[in-house]
């Protein structure tokens, strides 16, 4: 008995690590990861539904900007762009993104982390680009009833009040981990997003969930139980 309680132990420690060892190593790999994690969950910049890769766009009342086959489409987002990773990391000077992913071990994980990762609709993702994130004095009318403005001339975009806490996190998260410098303004921009805008019971939620796949949390959002990942 007490060595079938001794096996059960150690069995039970690897099951523990296992479920929080296996972090996605590629961007391709994050991205099927993904999938699965944000099934069920609306998409993030205007709260669509999908399936699949589908979007429902009636059910955010999304009207696309321009291109239509794209809008309809979701793709994964980062909500700091990997130009912003890369420029500040040689490889990018070396041959771009591309060759960061291929030479740089350091930019494949930042390009894959789960904490970064969202669910977009193709056309906003195209627009938003690698374009920083502001408040801006636009009404937002580009997408139909999508709170969201981009400002092309400015290279800036403005995300609705949902998101903005946890887009704030985000940064200082990704800033932490990966050493990328963040200017006084975002910083300031951010702290004020993250103090009006706290984690809400989703955020919370989805901090959990992809710590059980990274092997840590997002300490900006809340602390995570990794013992509840079995």
């Amino acid at each position: 008995m007490p060595r079938l309680c001794l096996l059960l132990s150690l069995l039970s420690l690897l099951f523990s690590v296992s479920a929080v060892a296996e972090a996605p190593r590629t961007f391709a790999e994050a991205k099927r990861i993904a999938w699965k994690l944000y099934a069920g969950n609306p998409e993030f910049y205007c709260g669509c539904s999908f399936t699949g890769n589908k979007v429902d766009l009636q059910s955010c009342g999304y009207v696309p900007r321009k291109n239509a086959q794209r809008a309809a489409r979701i793709e994964w987002e980062h909500i700091v762009p990997a130009w912003v990773i890369g420029h500040q990391r040689q490889c990018w000077q070396n041959g771009g993104r591309s060759n960061c992913s291929k030479t740089d071990a350091t930019f494949r994980v930042a390009e894959a982390d789960l904490h970064n990762l969202v669910p977009s609709i193709g056309e906003v993702n195209g627009d938003r680009s690698n374009y920083s994130f502001a408040w801006l004095p636009q009404q937002p009318t580009q997408y139909g009833a999508c709170p969201l403005v981009v400002d092309f001339k400015a290279r800036k975009a403005m995300p609705r009040q949902k998101v903005r806490g946890m887009i704030a996190r985000t940064y200082f998260y990704m800033a932490d981990r990966y050493s990328l410098r963040l200017s006084k303004q975002d910083r300031q921009l951010f702290a004020a997003w993250s103090k009006t805008y706290p984690p809400e019971p989703w955020e919370l939620a989805r901090n959990q969930r992809v710590a059980c796949i990274m092997g840590h949390g997002n300490g900006y959002v809340a602390k995570v139980d990794l013992s509840q990942c079995q």
